[in-house]
């Protein structure tokens, strides 16, 4: 998913498809710091998976601790040597991400709110990593970017819920956590709201064609639907479907931006 959302990025810089060697690069960098990264997280989240995610590789056995750790570190060394293949803007924002979640994974994630910044940061640096491979980072591209950013940071407080009984165990201060799930579920609402509002700045601004229009109507519908269904039932249960939920409507949000760049130059 990570790797299709940096060719994503490149097309809505370039208004078209890129070079073959970007899209490849680019994808498969992406690929493997997420992997890196996943890796390095189910590591620190050990203690934490074995109360909220018993199934998850290293809770159930799969792999041990020490082999996350190689493949962290050797996902990590691939992404970014993929990433100086492509240029010095791409390899400074693979940087970028990549320091970004080793601080996440080891001291950010306890901090809560602050952690939850830092993730979504990452969700919309794909984006700009793709412009940045085409050596074009367009208003659209950040627009997109700031939309991912939002919606994924409404998704991170509503992850908060679901996770409510390991991270209180494990003292991370999450809002659920520190505020209860009622109030979190209000947070992750004016977010996912927000991001619907940012969704209107493209057609009102002239930057997308009218084939935008169907797809974030989509999405902003779906939004919305969840965000008040949240607020009214803010459980564990509904809180992880939430959570699955708002990964379709990003996904038409995204369809709507690639849509929306065809016939923008």
């Amino acid at each position: 998913m990570i790797g299709f959302a940096v060719i994503a990025g490149q097309y809505i810089a370039l208004g078209m498809l890129p070079n073959f060697n970007n899209a490849v690069l680019g994808f498969f960098s992406a690929a493997f710091l997420m992997a890196s990264t996943m890796s390095m997280n189910d590591y620190y989240d050990l203690e934490i998976d074995k109360i909220n995610c018993p199934k998850r590789p290293i809770p159930s056995g799969i792999i041990t601790p020490k082999e996350a750790i190689l493949i962290s570190i050797i996902s990590g060394l691939i992404g970014i040597i993929t990433a100086a293949l492509i240029n010095m803007h791409s390899l400074a924002v693979a940087s970028f991400a990549l320091i970004l979640m080793l601080y996440y994974n080891t001291r950010g994630k306890k901090t809560g709110l602050f952690g939850n910044i830092l993730v979504s940061i990452c969700i919309g640096l794909p984006f700009i990593f793709g412009g940045a491979a085409v050596g074009r980072v367009t208003y659209l591209l950040l627009l997109f970017s700031l939309m991912a950013f939002i919606s994924n940071l409404g998704r991170e407080v509503t992850k908060g819920i679901m996770d409510l009984e390991g991270d209180r165990l494990k003292k991370i201060k999450t809002i659920a956590v520190m505020h209860g799930p009622r109030k979190a579920s209000i947070v992750a609402t004016m977010l996912y709201i927000i991001a619907v509002g940012v969704s209107f700045v493209p057609p009102i601004l002239g930057m997308v064609s009218r084939a935008y229009i169907p797809f974030v109507l989509v999405s902003d519908i779906g939004f919305v639907s969840s965000s008040v269904s949240l607020t009214r039932k803010y459980d564990m249960e509904y809180a992880e479907q939430t959570k699955r939920r708002v990964l379709i409507w990003m996904f038409f949000g995204l369809l709507a931006f690639i849509a929306g760049s065809i016939y923008i130059k």
